[in-house]
């Protein structure tokens, strides 16, 4: 008996190269044309008034609760995790370099209902959490399930994850925990608690009639919120509310700002990832500017490497694109500017100085450069910006 390892190959190759090739479909494809969205007209989170939360808060740790709190609080750096799979996991989903897409509004129906998935998922890989026996995640040894909602306090429960004689077979052998998670591009906030789910923190309604009984409240998946008074019984993480969710660059520049970054062009030309990209960093100075703002500016495959030749064009105008290699992180250090890591980058206007100058600086072949003041950023002719070494390590006056 003959095992047939592979399909035969094609009798005429080169007809069937160029079946296989994406040239034909690609000339005509609107899938990676340049798109440009509207500022969105309205907010991506609603905080009922009974669901605000400080920060800074000091709670006791239940003692149910315990194990799941203790096992966050001893991951290494998990906070700081924590925030950037929630950042990664919009990102994803905005997919900016293809859709050019910059804030949660822009997405589908579809898509703002798997963000719940992506942000689960996410988690699960960068904390490396197993799988439970009835739940999606083990935590210590003990069944717990992930819930994230974009409003805080929306997060809809199924009925496997809490005790009721009421469910039959449906419901849950425990009253499970939950992690709750919720995030605001807008603001920049986020939170994150644990809960444990039971049938009397759930919503409730009261059916219609002057005298009608209490009900459980289900959606149409059979799934309830938590009650307002469950805030009390939910533990919040490192404090309770966090305004540190990671920037989305785009979403926070002001309109005006924004048009022109991605309307940038030559004159009399459309507009072109390298001109937005060269745009931006002239807008966006003195601050990270990270990949996926790059990749969403860009909307090219190669707009890292475009990001790159901004230096090249923008070096005359004095301003400097800074990396993560070369002389750049020391640059970076000397001018008392962040300095970027690999996928981040940072551009500044440089203006030459006395070696007496009082700012942070740095020499290159005997000239001090700094960054330029207010003054004479309104310098009509500004001179060229020094061309960075490569490798060699440059002399710096820090801060």
């Amino acid at each position: 008996m003959t095992i047939q390892e592979g399909l035969p190959f094609p009798q005429d190759a080169a007809q069937a190269g160029m079946q296989e090739s994406r040239a034909l479909a690609a000339k005509y494809s609107r899938r990676n044309a340049f798109r440009t969205w509207d500022p969105p007209s309205e907010r991506m989170s609603k905080v009922p008034r009974e669901w605000r939360i400080q920060s800074g808060l000091t709670q006791h740790i239940p003692d149910d609760l315990a194990p799941f709190v203790e096992w966050f609080y001893s991951q290494q750096e998990a906070r700081e995790r924590f925030r950037w799979a929630l950042r990664d996991s919009l990102d994803e989903l905005l997919d900016g370099q293809r859709t050019g897409r910059w804030a949660y509004q822009h997405l589908t129906k579809t898509e703002k209902t798997y963000l719940g998935t992506a942000v689960e998922v996410n988690l699960t890989k960068e904390f490396a959490i197993g799988n439970g026996v009835d739940l999606d995640w083990s935590i210590a040894g003990v069944d717990i399930d992930c819930k994230f909602s974009k409003d805080l306090g929306g997060w809809e429960i199924p009925m496997e994850m809490y005790l009721c004689a009421d469910h039959g077979e449906r419901s849950g052998r425990a009253d499970h925990a939950a992690v709750v998670t919720w995030m605001d591009d807008d603001t920049s906030r986020w939170a994150v608690g644990i809960v444990r789910v039971t049938d009397e923190r759930l919503r409730w309604k009261r059916e219609r009639g002057a005298n009608g009984d209490l009900v459980r409240a289900y959606n149409r998946d059979n799934k309830r919120k938590l009650s307002d008074g469950a805030k009390s019984d939910v533990y919040w993480l490192w404090g309770g509310l966090q305004t540190d969710l990671p920037t989305n660059l785009l979403r926070h520049l002001d309109v005006e700002t924004r048009t022109r970054i991605l309307t940038a062009s030559l004159p009399g030309r459309a507009s072109s990832g390298q001109q937005r990209l060269n745009q931006l960093f002239r807008e966006v100075q003195n601050r990270l500017i990270g990949r996926q703002t790059v990749l969403t500016v860009g909307q090219q495959d190669d707009s890292p490497k475009r990001a790159r030749d901004a230096r090249i064009h923008l070096r005359p105008e004095g301003i400097v694109v800074l990396g993560h290699q070369g002389s750049h992180p020391h640059v970076a250090r000397a001018l008392g500017l962040p300095v970027p890591i690999k996928g981040e980058w940072i551009s500044t206007r440089l203006v030459p100085v006395s070696s007496d100058d009082a700012r942070p600086n740095f020499s290159l072949d005997g000239q001090f450069w700094a960054r330029a003041r207010a003054e004479e950023l309104l310098r009509p002719e500004p001179g060229p910006a020094p061309d960075l070494p490569d490798s060699r390590k440059i002399d710096g006056q820090a801060p």
